[in-house]
């Protein structure tokens, strides 16, 4: 089979599609048949070393496709099932070994492509909107790249649990989506501490969902009413530099930066999470929105799509 790997850690250039042995499951293992696997940020952040990963390392952590083998042990799973996965390196192949506790079934009104394009974004979105700050309804949230995929997604589930969003995006097209996604206001970075104050008379917003990181940080804060919330979960733009924590004191901010392990850390929790996720496709309320597919071969392309801001939704492999 071919899968993507890099042995040294830097640019998009570093990617590599190998030839490797078919791989065999070991117990609790099963080997699927990779239909398709998101292009994610967490796989640039590996490739270029800001999350260490042993070297040489495959890439892609996202995935869905058809079981083909299953290791011993291994129970409630049959060959030829559907499933999805999170969270496993060497997704962007051909096919690949996921551990069958980390596996969720993909139900039958959800297509391939729909279920890899959904379920590490959209569980980061779950836990995001549940747990990281839990919105209510009326409840003013600033939402920052919200014409990407994981921007949409925050977008229509905190439209959906009852908030409000003010979204940033970096062109007119970019903003009309955000706000086809449900945002009642979409600027750009530079005007959107005015679009708090005029939408929250100038009390500022419950929290902020920040995935882009150095560029937004400062803002972030500024954007925040007294004891709001700053969820820090992404760095598109690079690493917050390291600050005094008595900046929080001005609002008796909270901080957070999590990660999405921690709340998938049990099957049982990985499962609830997702069946709701997937009931949300298939109802409409969130939308998978794929708006790039890309052969193995050109999985750099892919990437230097992502990392250039040249996307508005989610980037596929289809190995």
């Amino acid at each position: 089979m071919r899968a993507v790997v890099f042995e040294e850690f830097g640019d998009r250039s570093v990617l590599r599609v190998r030839d490797r042995p078919d791989p065999a499951p070991d117990p609790g293992q099963v080997l699927v048949l990779v239909g398709a696997s998101g292009v994610n940020y967490v796989d640039v952040y590996q490739r270029s070393g800001i999350y260490q990963v042993p070297l040489p390392a495959p890439l892609g952590s996202e995935g869905a496709g058809t079981v083909l083998r299953l290791g011993g042990g291994v129970r409630g799973i049959s060959p030829g099932d559907r499933v999805a996965w999170t969270g496993v390196p060497g997704s962007h192949a051909q096919q690949a070994l996921v551990p069958a506790e980390r596996l969720v079934p993909v139900p039958q009104e959800i297509s391939t492509e729909q279920a890899a394009a959904v379920l590490l974004q959209g569980l980061t979105a779950h836990y995001l909107t549940h747990d990281s700050f839990a919105v209510r309804p009326g409840a003013t949230v600033l939402v920052h790249a919200a014409a990407g995929g994981m921007g949409q997604l925050l977008t229509r589930i905190v439209t959906h649990l009852g908030g409000r969003v003010v979204a940033t995006a970096s062109t007119p097209d970019k903003r009309a989506l955000a706000e086809a996604a449900g945002a009642v206001r979409a600027v750009e970075y530079s005007a959107v501490l005015d679009a708090v104050r005029e939408l929250t008379g100038g009390a500022g917003v419950d929290a902020v969902y920040d995935g882009v990181g150095a560029d937004t940080f400062d803002t972030s804060l500024q954007a925040l009413r007294p004891r709001g919330t700053l969820v820090l979960f992404g760095a598109a733009s690079g690493k917050v530099p390291p600050f005094d924590p008595l900046r929080l004191m001005a609002g008796s901010y909270f901080l957070t930066r999590p990660t999405l392990s921690h709340f998938i850390a049990t099957r049982a929790e990985l499962l609830e999470r997702s069946e709701t996720l997937f009931r949300w496709v298939a109802d409409g309320v969130v939308d998978a929105a794929i708006t790039g597919r890309y052969p193995l071969d050109e999985v750099a392309d892919a990437y230097g799509a992502l990392e250039g801001r040249q996307s508005t939704g989610k980037l596929l492999i289809i190995p």
